[in-house]
């Protein structure tokens, strides 16, 4: 064989009891799991290569199920953020707004609006602009070799209604909702898993949930599941939420909910009143899952605080509302009082929003400060601040924006359809120690720290659970015949290394990390190997 691991403790993905074994690895595959005491008298594995686990375990490779790496796969081959966590593969494509399917204009389009989550892409060759030509991009990363980690995309619904509709805000016409379908199959058949939407972002929160439906039977009739970021965390998450799990019944369609946060003073607490909302569902026969990261403040863009009534038209119009006084001053109106849509219903705290990122380097002052700190420093009020920063940054600001609550986080991730999701931002000065630092906060902080789940259970969120919901028939598991998408971590020591004052910082207790079998990360240290491909739909 190409490696054995010895004598390590294997938490296999099952949620299962963990055992010490031997773990044979060649061709990329798992083909041998040889535990302590079964087979008295066996002649233990031998390979080429032979790496002592003691003290280690070794577990499946970790999902991220809501990653915004959908260029940085493309323009850092290291990918330290996500390979030092041990993360094997990323879901991107997420919140409804990515980079294929598209043509000339909305590829431009879609680079301004998500310039801060992605940056612009100057340093991106964007040779593609069907879902399988940028699936094949990945495959072919880096002068053929590959990406860092495996990656699976979602068709994002936001970007098909641009391709559709552009940016209105009406529902689409039967021949645009006949080519939405089309964009939808064509994008499952070429090897998405599944759709996602931002129904608080432009265009995509313009669809009705008529049209939504739609979309969804043809997810469904393709295996695929669906992804929203729904249209309200805050005022009225709770008919949010019912409102995806019915629309998705309506369809016969999976629902996996992104980031399920209850966030905003509204919803201290109301963690279990989500759940019990869940439960009913999965008794009446509902296929539901969901993530969440684990840390208290969310991560978004500046922009996606306005309301969307400002958003229509695409990032030029937005720029010219904002640069007229009177339309300027309804924008605050609807921030400030009413409670914008884009900051779900509630009215908008600048003492939260803190602004982790800025495009312009001209504008570094501002990061690491409320909006509110700003203004105070500046003798202004909080909106001339943020619209001066929004008008000179050209809409790419990013912010943490500090709502969350710790029972909320805690009740959620113990559910039995949880998966994790870093929901990482990797771009500005000062990101959400979440990019770097989502899978060993778990296993650090809530496993070993607080005691939220037991080891077993934590891996079976982060590994198995979000291969099943992928369909991914030889992924998730430590299994032999399994695809050897491996980490090792020592449960004593593994940490999330990023805080909010130093958000790059990678984490500790992650040694080794193995991708279709080859060492990614070999005694804390990036080798440079490029292992990762698409990993494409499977009926």
């Amino acid at each position: 064989m190409d490696l054995v691991i010895r004598d390590a403790e294997v938490v296999d993905g099952t949620a299962g009891p963990s055992y010490r074994a031997d773990v044979g690895i060649e061709g990329g595959r798992i083909t041998t799991v040889l535990k302590e005491g079964a087979a008295a008298g066996c002649l233990r594995p031998v390979a080429r290569r032979v790496l002592d686990a003691e003290g280690l375990v070794l577990a499946p490779g970790f999902i991220d199920m809501h990653a915004h790496s959908d260029l940085a796969l493309l323009r850092d081959p290291e990918h330290t953020a996500k390979a030092a966590q041990g993360v094997t593969l990323e879901v991107i494509g997420q919140d409804g707004l990515s980079y294929a399917p598209v043509d000339d204009r909305t590829l431009a389009e879609v680079r301004r609006a998500i310039t801060g989550w992605n940056g612009y892409g100057e340093d991106v060759d964007f040779d593609w602009r069907s879902v399988g030509e940028y699936l094949d991009r990945l495959d072919h990363g880096f002068g053929g070799e590959g990406i860092a980690v495996n990656a699976a995309y979602l068709i994002p619904q936001g970007t098909v209604r641009m391709l559709a509709v552009g940016w209105e805000d009406r529902p689409a016409t039967d021949r645009e909702l006949d080519r939405m379908r089309r964009l939808v199959a064509d994008g499952l058949r070429e090897g998405a898993v599944g759709m996602s939407s931002g129904l608080t972002y432009t265009p995509g929160m313009y669809a009705p949930d008529a049209e939504l439906t739609e979309l969804c039977r043809v997810v469904a009739a393709h295996s695929g599941y669906y992804c929203p970021h729904h249209r309200s965390y805050g005022a009225g998450a709770l008919e949010a939420y019912e409102e995806m799990v019915a629309l998705t019944r309506a369809a016969g369609c999976p629902l996996h909910l992104a980031h399920a946060t209850m966030n905003f003073g509204v919803n201290e607490g109301r963690a279990p009143e989500l759940l019990a909302l869940l439960d009913r569902a999965l008794a009446e026969g509902a296929d539901i899952s969901l993530d969440t990261y684990p840390y208290t403040p969310g991560c978004t863009t500046l922009v996606a605080m306005l309301p969307s009534w400002a958003g229509e038209g695409g990032p030029e119009a937005v720029l010219a509302r904002l640069a007229d006084d009177a339309t300027a001053e309804r924008i605050r109106h609807h921030m400030e009082v009413v409670g914008a849509d884009g900051c779900h219903g509630v009215p908008i705290e600048w003492d939260t929003i803190e602004i982790s990122g800025v495009t312009d380097p001209a504008l570094a002052e501002y990061v690491g400060s409320t909006v509110r700190q700003s203004a105070d420093r500046l003798g202004e009020e909080p909106w001339t601040t943020a619209r001066r920063l929004l008008l000179d940054d050209r809409l790419g600001a990013t912010i943490l924006q500090h709502v969350g609550h710790e029972e909320n986080v805690r009740a959620i991730m113990r559910h039995r359809v949880h998966t994790g999701g870093s929901d990482g931002i990797l771009r500005g000065d000062k990101p959400h120690p979440r990019a770097y630092g989502t899978f060993p906060q778990y296993l650090g902080r809530y496993v070993r720290e607080l005691g939220v789940l037991s080891l077993e259970e934590c891996v079976a969120h982060l590994t198995g659970r979000p291969a099943a919901r992928l369909r991914l028939p030889d992924r998730g598991l430590v299994r032999e015949g399994y695809c050897a998408d491996l980490v090792l971590f020592d449960p004593a020591t593994v940490a999330a290394g990023s805080t909010f004052e130093a958000p790059r910082t990678l984490p500790t207790g992650i040694p080794h990390v193995l991708v279709d079998g080859r060492f990614v990360i070999e005694d804390g240290r990036r080798t440079g190997v490029l292992a990762g491909r698409s990993v494409r739909r499977t009926a």
